[in-house]
């Protein structure tokens, strides 16, 4: 019997995962125990939680690995500031020192960590090191149902590597071919995430999902930053940027292009001109995604596609993919970022040599993605005792009865259930639901209940069964990480007056049966639910469906902005407490907010640093 532990950690979104045998038993983000958003610190409680959950002391564990290899980072980073050189001096004097005292010497920083776990734990001979983008890579082929695929890595930056094409076969996976750094589409977005004054590394799906109030016009002019050749390589043309050796992502060049400084998120509002910039440069990203993937379905002739890093969490491209029929089939690593990461690392040590063979699930071997921690009737009700929350349990048949007739009262409601998903989506499990017939429920849940922009799209939670009916999509999507276009049956046309208005103020128009999840585009982003990996999600949403004749229910994950998705029953009720939520339905209790004693109640909108 063989464990590996892997670990990602020290940029952003820290997390561990635990193998046995090959077999992915648990994974979490240090973020969820720790409440701080993208945590980047060593995952402690991630790491403790791994092990628990496989019942094992990190001293029996037999190969622990890093997600990536710190030197060869190291040398990136130093390259980079002697070709700027001096340019860039105050960002080299600042991160130096980090890097010569803890981060170069990376195994004896994590074996001191380690350490603290297991007081056995005497020896660094079994920590390893992985690459960045094999581990992405790993992440995204070794789970899928594909016994072969060709597999697409794009993001900021790892070592070197910002976009990787790897071939998987079996057990075996090779990277073929690599664009290097400072030529990054993933940091191209994010530093059209900062010009519009969103928090890079954590506002770029607020970027995507701004792009439909607005209008590409500025394409031609982002084109001066990024050549792109007809098979999607690219080079930036760093006169515009600043990320390789200064303190902010863009500079006076960038911005003298398009007339505009960087927004202020503080004092200055979203207006057109930022809406039809995140159209743009979303335009850009969709066009030279669906290149790369022709371009590589044409040298390799292999019908299956993977995607992992961070870029392949831009479902809108990953939906323009699909549409194209570039590829059979595809499948997406629901951790697609550095959370991941920690997988993809253990996975590519377990099949290193090529001797362990390859189980091929037809679904995948992700297990939903819910691979988090779990809580027992028992401990919930104790929990729930210990904070003062008043509840009342019901048998599972009458539980999902009463929580649907709450979806239909258009009452918002909180969702705790089973395993906590790894990634960044709620799947069902850590979840606010609502009806998506409401045409007041997405400003009411964005305002109200997340204290985030009104502008942002949630996603419908829709039966397998029912997929084709309501969206123009056939292929299952149970990780929320494709979008398509509702069907036409269910649309609603908007007037020509309609069509002329800009911005927000479409944000109100209805454009469908469902527009609580439908955006300004006609557009979703779509999560298939059929009942394998969280059956108690699947009987709400059918029950819904049998009282309404509608299987879709709008689904956002259980926390506010700026907060990590909840983890504990304590989490979900203070959140539930300091919100507008109505109900909180956790395990087999229900939690009415009238009924709750009010001195507990406490001011959850300066509770975490906004995003």
């Amino acid at each position: 019997m063989k464990f590996i532990l892997g670990i990602s950690a020290f940029y952003h979104d820290s997390a561990a995962c635990i193998l046995k045998n090959g077999e992915i038993l648990a994974a979490a983000q240090e973020e969820r125990f720790t409440r701080i958003k993208h945590d980047s610190s060593y995952p402690f409680n991630a790491v403790q939680f791994v092990l628990s959950y496989a019942n094992i002391k990190l001293s029996e564990i037999d190969k622990i690995v890093f997600f990536e290899k710190p030197f060869l980072k190291f040398e990136r980073l130093l390259e980079t500031y002697v070709a700027f050189a001096p340019k860039g001096f105050a960002s080299f004097s600042r991160s130096m020192p980090l890097w010569i005292k803890e981060k170069l010497f990376q195994k004896n920083l994590l074996f001191n960590k380690l350490k603290k776990h297991d007081k056995n734990y005497i020896s660094d001979k079994n920590i390893f090191f992985s690459d960045h983008h094999l581990s992405h890579a790993a992440s995204a082929f070794f789970p899928s149902p594909f016994k072969e695929a060709v597999i697409l890595t794009a993001d900021g930056v790892g070592e070197w590597a910002t976009t990787t094409v790897a071939v998987g076969r079996e057990n075996h996976l090779e990277v073929k071919k690599e664009i290097h750094f400072p030529h990054s589409l993933g940091l191209l977005y994010s530093a059209f995430t900062y010009y519009t004054g969103f928090k890079v590394n954590s506002g770029e799906y607020k970027l995507m999902g701004l792009a439909p109030y607005g209008k590409p016009i500025y394409k031609d002019k982002i084109k001066n930053l990024i050549d792109v050749k007809n098979d999607g390589s690219f080079r930036l043309n760093q006169k515009y940027f600043n990320y390789s050796t200064g303190l902010t992502m863009t500079n006076d060049n960038f911005h003298k292009l398009f007339g505009q400084k960087p927004r202020n998120s503080q004092n200055e509002k979203l207006t057109q001109f930022h809406m039809d910039i995140a159209a743009s440069i979303q335009n850009l990203t969709e066009e030279i995604m669906i290149k790369l993937a022709k371009a590589i379905r044409k040298e390799y002739n292999i019908k299956n596609l993977c995607l992992a890093g961070g870029v392949a969490l831009n479902c809108v491209a990953n939906g323009k993919i699909l549409e194209e029929n570039i590829f059979d089939n595809i499948w997406i690593q629901p951790a697609a970022g550095d959370a991941g990461g920690s997988l993809g690392a253990a996975l590519a040590l377990w099949f290193e040599d090529g001797s362990n063979k390859r189980k091929i699930n037809l679904d995948d071997d992700m297990k939903g993605s819910y691979l988090g921690p779990e809580y027992s009737q028992d401990q919930i009700e104790k929990e729930l005792e210990s904070i003062g929350a008043n509840f009342e349990v019901f048998n599972y048949e009458d539980l999902i009865n009463k929580t649907s007739d709450y979806l239909i009262q258009k009452k918002a409601i909180g969702w705790f259930q089973g395993r906590m998903e790894f990634g960044p989506r709620a799947l069902g499990s850590r979840s606010i639901l609502g009806d998506p017939r409401s045409e007041n429920m997405q400003k009411n849940l964005n305002l109200k209940v997340k204290f985030r922009e009104s502008f942002r799209p949630f996603a419908p939670s829709i039966l397998k069964e029912d997929l084709s009916t309501w969206f123009n999509m056939t292929v299952v999507s149970p990780y929320m990480l494709l979008v398509s276009e509702i069907n036409s049956k269910k649309k609603i046309e908007m007037s020509q007056d309609q069509n002329n208005l800009f911005g927000i103020d479409k944000l109100n128009i209805k454009r469908s049966e469902i527009p609580a999840v439908t955006h300004v585009d006609y557009s979703a982003r779509v999560q298939t639910v059929d009942g394998n990996n969280n059956k108690k999600y699947y009987d709400l949403i059918s029950k819904f469906k049998e009282k309404t004749g509608c299987p879709v229910i709008v689904n956002t994950s259980f926390n506010v902005r700026g907060e990590p998705i909840v983890s504990t029953p304590s989490d979900s009720f203070n959140c539930f407490m300091g919100t507008g939520l109505d109900y909180l339905v956790i395990g087999n209790c229900i939690l009415d907010k009238k009924k709750q004693n009010q001195n507990l109640k406490k001011d959850y909108t300066s509770e975490f640093e906004l995003d």
